[in-house]
């Protein structure tokens, strides 16, 4: 008997009012703007095919992109495809994500997600939204970029420096997620969608800090209401200032 497919989650119907358009144009000028400071923006997480995007994606959480990059080589030299990664023994998966912390927990994650690859997609990774979150593990935020990051296609990453700039930006009050995605896809033609993203993730790790943002070394303060939210003066901000996202 062939096996059951995966239940499908409840999709969420967001309706978002048509924004004003002052705000459409300061938002798209911010972008424009750190689209020129950031060129290099791009996913920090090492991939080299949708499975390995969607993996590095999932294994991510609660840790940084340089230790996932570290423990990633080593993951799909064993385990390169959906169907090998669903035959591993626990045991072996458990020790190359050792690294990474919660191992155990990422070890089911992976076992259960190239489980229902095989099953229920042929071992490809599907390539539309409503499949991928259909995937054990797989909320919007990892689909979005897997879309746009493996697949090419318009996706809205919201994660946690995502959803602080754009409310310290005042592009919209909402916190839960998927009206954050909805309320910036409004601002936003979908073509600019996954670079918007990489803009404001890069912005946020290397200038808007959560706890100190550097102001006074920031291309967009005078576009941004919470200038002033860290040090304005110019030389102490740029102390602030990375060249890289969090080891």
């Amino acid at each position: 008997m062939p096996p059951a497919p995966s239940a499908k989650k409840p999709v969420k119907v967001v309706e978002v009012p048509k924004p004003d358009t002052a705000l459409v144009r300061r938002a798209r000028k911010i972008d424009r703007i750190l689209a020129e400071t950031y060129p290099d923006a791009r996913a920090e997480l090492d991939f080299t095919n949708p499975f390995e995007c969607l993996v590095v994606t999932v294994i991510s959480a609660q840790t940084t992109d340089r230790r996932v990059n570290a423990a990633s080589p080593a993951l799909f030299a064993a385990y390169p495809t959906p169907e090998a990664m669903a035959a591993a023994p626990r045991e072996h998966m458990e020790q190359l994500l050792g690294p990474l912390g919660f191992f155990r927990q990422k070890t089911d994650s992976l076992l259960k997600l190239s489980q229902a690859l095989v099953e229920d997609f042929g071992g490809e990774v599907p390539a539309r939204l409503d499949d991928l979150v259909k995937l054990p593990g797989v909320g919007r935020k990892t689909a979005n970029v897997v879309l746009g990051n493996a697949f090419d296609k318009p996706g809205i990453t919201v994660d946690t420096h995502f959803g602080r700039l754009v409310r310290r930006m005042g592009w919209t009050e909402e916190t839960d997620p998927v009206k954050v995605e909805h309320a910036i896809g409004a601002l936003f033609p979908p073509r600019d969608w996954t670079m918007l993203s990489h803009h404001l993730i890069w912005h946020g790790r290397r200038r808007c800090h959560a706890k100190k943002p550097a102001c006074g070394a920031c291309p967009v303060a005078r576009l941004c209401p919470s200038f002033g939210a860290g040090p304005t003066d110019p030389i102490e901000a740029e102390k602030l200032v990375t060249t890289q996202g969090p080891a």
